[in-house]
């Protein structure tokens, strides 16, 4: 923390050497007139417990000095800019009007000034490299996240021909699109699908649970409902289950699921059905720790609807555990007007892509996770009608940020 006296005729003369000697974001200790006008101390990098511990420092310093000692008496200039003496009540004057008005000022006129550079920056990547801002149009258009965009366009060397271009950054990006690979219900053990609400979980779990039997038979497949919340979720789950000719339990708190997965153990695959959860639901915890209370191993897989804004597929991804997660069922891929915001989450959140699902039929619509597929599906979807972007949009998304006109 740099804690420093300014002196000056008046009060935004003051203010204007704070910020141009400690920056804009600097606080106000304290504000009080002096002959000849007004002194401000300032600090940069505030931090209110080191300057408690200063003051601290300084009081007990003050009761140790000579009793004769006159504290009043004027000091050494020098000394005074060093060892600022103000009390804590003073920081109340950072909430000046006047300083709060010319600190909203000063970010308006930096917003005005970045964006005034980014559109130069933009226009003259248009002038100098139209090839390589048309091949960002069009990752664009498929509502990819900029920054994956940007990162693609630096990786590809060939400008000469756009359509070539265009085709290694979609190879690009097929690879960095993560997959399960192996398909999980041919490994077994005990999966838990989790989730939000309304992503399709019981649904998906009939598809898996028919493709199985296709492969396997009847007889090495259970299913387990631990879904007290919904009205219906286990009903739902065991009409499935008795269509399908297999087993299903249900269980709602941690020892019911312990001892029905024990009693499960000769399945070959077990499939657990749980409570849909918002992230931000106080009882997502609980559910994720019933899931992890028996003595079995469960694998986790996190179904998303492709429907639901990147944003908050990484939320979601974040608040079920991405670290602990198996994999990702992305649903309702048949709703969706781009899968860019999708394809971009699961980038980002690095966890790989099992099975998506496309209609409702059981089980014809769902299907192994690959990467060329899903790509070929974004532009296809990207060229029905993809997002128009005006070059206002990307010149804030692209525009010196993270692409170098000059190439």
């Amino acid at each position: 923390m740099k804690i420093k006296r300014f002196f000056a005729n008046d009060i935004r003369q003051a203010l204007r050497q704070v910020r141009e000697s400690l920056g804009p974001d600097a606080v106000i200790l304290s504000n009080k007139p002096v002959e000849g006008g007004v002194e401000l101390v300032a600090a940069k990098d505030y931090d209110e417990t080191a300057f408690a511990a200063q003051q601290s420092t300084q009081q007990h310093e003050a009761q140790l000095s000579p009793p004769g000692e006159n504290r009043n008496r004027p000091s050494d200039p020098s000394i005074s800019r060093s060892r600022p003496k103000v009390s804590p009540t003073q920081v109340e004057w950072s909430q000046d009007p006047t300083l709060v008005e010319m600190r909203r000022e000063m970010r308006a006129m930096r917003r005005m000034m970045e964006n005034q550079l980014s559109e130069l920056t933009w226009n003259e990547m248009g002038n100098r490299q139209p090839l390589r801002r048309e091949l960002l149009r069009r990752l664009m258009a498929l509502d990819i996240s900029p920054d994956i965009c940007a990162q693609l366009v630096e990786r590809v060397q060939d400008f000469e021909n756009s359509d070539q271009a265009w085709r290694r950054a979609l190879n690009l990006l097929a690879g960095e699109l993560p997959i399960a690979g192996d398909s999980i219900i041919d490994e077994g053990g005990v999966i838990a699908l989790v989730g939000p609400t309304g992503v399709g979980k019981t649904t998906t779990i009939a598809k898996l649970a028919a493709r199985y039997v296709l492969r396997h038979g009847h007889r090495s497949l259970a299913l387990v409902s631990t879904d007290s919340y919904r009205i219906g979720a286990q009903e739902q789950l065991t009409t499935y289950a008795r269509i399908l000719d297999v087993t299903v339990r249900s269980a709602s708190t941690p020892e019911e699921l312990n001892v029905t997965l024990n009693a499960l153990s000769d399945k070959r695959l077990v499939l657990v059905d749980t409570a849909g959860m918002s992230q931000r639901d106080v009882r997502l915890s609980e559910q994720l720790s019933l899931i992890d209370s028996g003595n079995r191993m469960v694998k986790r897989f996190l179904t998303l609807s492709a429907t639901t804004q990147q944003s908050a597929l990484e939320q979601a991804a974040n608040a079920f555990g991405a670290t602990e997660i198996c994999g990702c069922i992305l649903t309702k891929v048949d709703e969706v007007a781009s899968l860019g915001g999708a394809i971009s989450a699961a980038v980002h959140s690095r966890i790989p892509l099992a099975f998506f699902t496309d209609g409702q039929r059981v089980p014809e619509d769902i299907h192994l996770a690959r990467a060329n597929t899903l790509i070929s599906r974004a532009v296809a979807l990207g060229q029905e009608g993809g997002a128009d972007y005006n070059d206002a949009y990307l010149s804030l998304a692209f525009g010196g940020v993270t692409i170098d006109a000059h190439g």
